[in-house]
């Protein structure tokens, strides 16, 4: 099984852009057929090597190393750098690998409101995919590069030319903070490679933490890479007040769109700041806790203050996930295992719910043209479906028990309150806020004065109960079965913990 497995499984993608190739661009059908269809190999290898690791079978078994590339002279440095092409998946990984092929499959179904040259759109969709597979692939940090740069490029694409009224502006605005924060990571990557000519993982941890006498890298280099690397992933997470660029993406790009970036793309900033900032530099990072907690909580309560005086929908949501990103902080500051389990939750929940909530909002955007709030009024008496998801996803965003967004909130704030409760009290009123900026959009949106009449106006169709079913029952499963997650952290967990002295 483990023969290039995770080459396929990133790289099958291409297939569909190779497909597509052949297709000519006025066979709509075929195109969103081939489209589909080619998301659909990740995700059945990405669910296989789910279930098997769930059954006891080793993730080790899909390591992959292939010698890439070498340079320097070994007669006047003693050695040569080289470069290795190294994949393999830890839990956490696997997790993120399963839900971004999940994702990007029913992005692939709620492509179905783009309404102009399809067969450019699917060649981007699918290189993007490429792009955020190999991300959760990749066992080396320049590889992780690579595939976080291919990332840019047709999101840059697809926001620019299938996104709304200012779709420039927000695709540019994309660009030049990811581009900033990529810059950023370049940097601190191209000076650990210098000083320990490895840019594996595993080995920079080791590396590292066996340089007791900082012969390495001094204490200063470390926390000096450790906060260039909070703010390259905190551009991408985002954190206050690297923000901006993310509400314009939110409320311009197309529904399919935001469900990868705000499903996925954020969470390569938590991500990266989990597995590198934490794993590579736990000590310097205990350092920082205290600080990455209050961050957390700046979030939280910014995102939320602002949540709640905004009349367009999108905007809601926006900053409502600049909001819940601040729970993922407060659960790393908490620095223990209940804080931390609770943080990785929060990637993966939140990647769900603001999926399906996007969803829904390209479904009443893509009949009735708005997002606004009084303009949607009396939605469900002409749209009772869509209403009712709606409300779901509102329940779980805001942690309602029984839900993924209750399991990750409780232990991210169960973590802080063992460590900084006073923060933790300041923090909890953001979940309140939230409660009361999510039911204000949400009342408003299903019960409040009917504007328009909705004579005539469909509710889901066929195709659309997939996306809104799938994403509300692994909600559900996760809120009542949380195992489907914590077994599979279980090690990443330990590993964490050993790192930080835990």
């Amino acid at each position: 099984m483990n023969f290039a497995y995770l080459s396929i499984l990133v790289f099958s993608p291409l297939l569909g852009i190779i497909a597509l190739l052949f297709v000519p661009k006025a066979k709509e059908s075929v195109i969103k057929t081939v489209g589909f269809l080619a998301t659909l190999p990740a995700l059945v290898l990405s669910l296989m090597a789910y279930f098997q690791y769930q059954s006891g079978s080793s993730l080790e078994r899909l390591d992959e190393m292939v010698n890439w590339i070498q340079f320097g002279n070994p007669n006047r440095l003693g050695e040569l750098f080289s470069i290795k092409y190294e994949l393999g998946v830890d839990g956490f990984s696997l997790i993120m690998l399963v839900l971004t092929a999940i994702l990007s499959t029913l992005a692939a179904i709620a492509s179905m409101y783009i309404k102009k040259e399809w067969k450019g759109y699917f060649m981007l969709f699918l290189l993007l995919e490429v792009g955020m597979l190999g991300v959760f692939a990749a066992e080396n940090l320049i590889l992780f590069f690579i595939f976080f740069e291919i990332t840019l490029i047709p999101t840059f694409f697809l926001i620019g030319k299938w996104g709304y009224f200012e779709k420039e502006k927000a695709a540019f605005s994309f660009l030049i903070y990811n581009g900033l924060g990529s810059a950023v990571l370049l940097i601190v990557i191209m000076v650990l490679f210098a000083r320990t000519g490895t840019s594996n993982i595993e080995a920079l941890t080791s590396i590292l933490a066996a340089d007791s006498s900082n012969l390495v890298l001094s204490e200063g280099g470390k926390m000096g890479l450790l906060i260039a690397m909070l703010i390259a992933f905190g551009v991408k997470l985002p954190i206050f007040p690297l923000h901006s660029w993310m509400v314009r993406v939110h409320v311009q790009a197309s529904p399919s769109v935001v469900m990868l970036h705000a499903g996925i793309l954020l969470k390569i900033g938590a991500y990266g700041i989990i597995r590198f900032g934490m794993g590579i530099f736990p000590e310097q990072f205990q350092d920082l806790a205290v600080l990455i907690a209050v961050l957390g909580v700046v979030n939280l309560l910014y995102g939320a203050f602002l949540a709640l005086v905004q009349t367009d929908f999108k905007m809601v949501l926006a900053y409502s996930s600049i909001s819940h990103m601040g729970i993922v902080l407060i659960g790393l500051g908490a620095l223990n295992e209940a804080g931390i389990q609770g943080a990785i939750f929060q990637v993966v929940s939140h990647g769900l719910i603001a999926a399906l909530l996007f969803f829904l909002v390209g479904v009443f955007y893509e009949r009735l043209q708005t997002s606004n709030i009084p303009n949607l009024g009396g939605l469900a008496k002409g749209m009772p479906i869509t209403a009712g998801f709606l409300l779901a996803g509102a329940m779980a965003s805001l942690g309602m028990p029984g839900m993924s967004g209750f399991v990750s909130e409780f232990m991210a704030f169960l973590g802080l309150f063992k460590e900084m409760p006073v923060l933790a009290a300041v923090g909890a009123f953001g979940i309140i806020l939230t409660a009361v900026y999510l039911l204000r959009a949400v009342l408003g949106i299903t019960y409040g004065k009917a504007h328009r009449e909705f004579a005539g106006i469909t509710d889901l169709r066929k195709a659309e109960w997939v996306p809104a079913l799938v994403l509300l029952g692994i909600i559900v499963l996760i809120g009542v079965y949380p195992s489907v997650l914590t077994e599979p952290l279980t090690s990443t967990l330990e590993t964490i913990m050993l790192g930080i002295g835990g």
